[in-house]
C-alpha cells in the first residue's frame, strides 16, 4: 500500500463534490453519476497518475480517459484541484465563452479525448496502450467506464483486441453505481455476474468499495493483476454519493437546480460529512 493521507483525500473529495453541485445550476449537469465517481477520480489525480500541469504533452505521462463523459463535472473539478485547470473556469460551465460543457472537450487542459457517445473510449485507450507498448514505455493507461455503458458491444470488442495484444498496461475501472440513465442496470439489461463476464473476455478482475480510499489504494497498487492481461477494477459506488436526498434515485440522473436549491444541497453535503465524522469517532470508542 502507498503512503496514504486519508484526511487529505477526503478534503479534496469534499471540494470536488462542492464544485460538482455548483455546476448543477443554470442548465444543470449529470449530478448523480458525477458524485458516484468523485472519490475514484480524486484518488487517481492525487495519489496515482503521473499527470500534472507540466507534463500534459509528455509521451511518458500516464493517460486517463473518462469514457462515461457525462460525469465530466467531477473531472473538471479534479483537474482544478491539482492545478491543471484554473478553478475560476468552473464558473463558466455551459457558458458560451468557454469549453466547460456537458461532455469532455480536448480544448480543455487535461482532457485527453472527447467523449459523449458511450462505449468509445475503451477502444481509444486500448489504442494508446498498444502504442505505448510498441514504444516500450512504462506508463499507465486508465479508462473509467460506466456500468450501463457496458451494454455497448464496442467495449467487449475492445477487450478482445486488448487481451490479444497482451495490453497489461491498460486498466479499466467500472463505476458500478447500478444505474443506467433513469433505470437500474439489472432491471434494463442485467450485467451480473459482471466479474465473470470480464474474465471470460480474458481480463483479470478485482472488486472494491469505490468510496473507500484504502480499498482503491490497495487495488491500484497491485497492478497489473496478471501479466499480459487487461486489469479490470469493479468499483461499487452509490449514485449521488454524499447527498442522501438524491442517493440511489433513478429520477436524479440529470439535475438542474436553482441557486437556493444549490445552497441547500451544499448544506446537506456538509451535514453528511459531519455526521460521518461523528459516527467514526463513536465507532472508535
Amino acid at each position: 500500500m502507498s503512503d496514504l493521507d486519508i484526511k487529505h483525500l477526503e478534503e479534496a473529495s469534499l471540494r470536488v463534490r462542492e464544485d460538482v453541485i455548483r455546476m448543477s445550476v443554470n442548465g444543470g449537469c449529470f449530478l448523480g453519476a458525477s458524485l458516484s465517481c468523485t472519490d475514484l477520480i480524486v484518488y487517481l489525480y492525487k495519489n496515482f497518475l503521473n499527470i500534472n500541469p507540466e507534463n500534459l504533452k509528455d509521451p511518458k505521462r500516464d493517460y486517463f480517459f473518462l469514457s462515461k463523459g457525462h460525469d465530466v463535472p467531477a473531472l473538471y473539478a479534479a483537474l482544478a484541484e491539482v492545478g491543471i485547470l484554473e478553478r475560476s473556469r468552473l464558473k463558466n460551465h455551459l457558458k458560451e465563452n468557454d469549453n466547460i460543457y456537458w461532455h469532455p472537450n480536448r480544448k480543455v487542459p487535461g482532457i485527453e479525448f472527447h467523449s459523449g457517445s458511450l462505449g468509445h473510449l475503451l477502444s481509444v485507450a486500448a489504442g494508446v496502450a498498444y502504442d505505448c507498448k510498441v514504444k516500450q514505455l512504462n506508463n499507465k493507461i486508465i479508462v473509467i467506464v460506466g456500468d450501463g455503458e457496458l451494454n455497448e458491444g464496442s467495449n467487449w470488442e475492445a477487450l478482445l483486441v486488448a487481451n490479444s495484444y497482451k495490453l497489461d498496461n491498460l486498466i479499466v475501472i467500472v463505476d458500478r453505481n447500478e444505474f443506467q440513465a433513469n433505470m437500474m442496470t439489472e432491471d434494463l439489461l442485467p450485467l451480473n455476474p459482471l466479474d465473470k463476464k470480464f474474465e471470460a473476455f480474458g481480463c483479470e478482475v478485482k472488486n472494491i468499495d469505490g468510496h473507500m480510499f484504502e480499498d482503491i489504494d490497495y487495488a491500484l497498487n497491485k497492478l497489473p493483476y496478471s501479466k499480459d492481461k487487461v486489469s479490470v477494477l469493479i468499483a461499487n459506488t452509490v449514485r449521488g454519493k454524499g447527498l442522501p436526498s438524491i442517493e440511489k434515485r433513478a429520477d436524479r440522473w440529470f439535475c438542474n437546480f436553482s441557486e437556493d436549491e444549490i445552497n441547500s444541497l451544499l448544506n446537506e453535503l456538509h451535514t453528511r460529512i459531519k455526521s460521518n465524522l461523528t459516527s467514526e469517532k463513536l465507532f472508535v470508542r
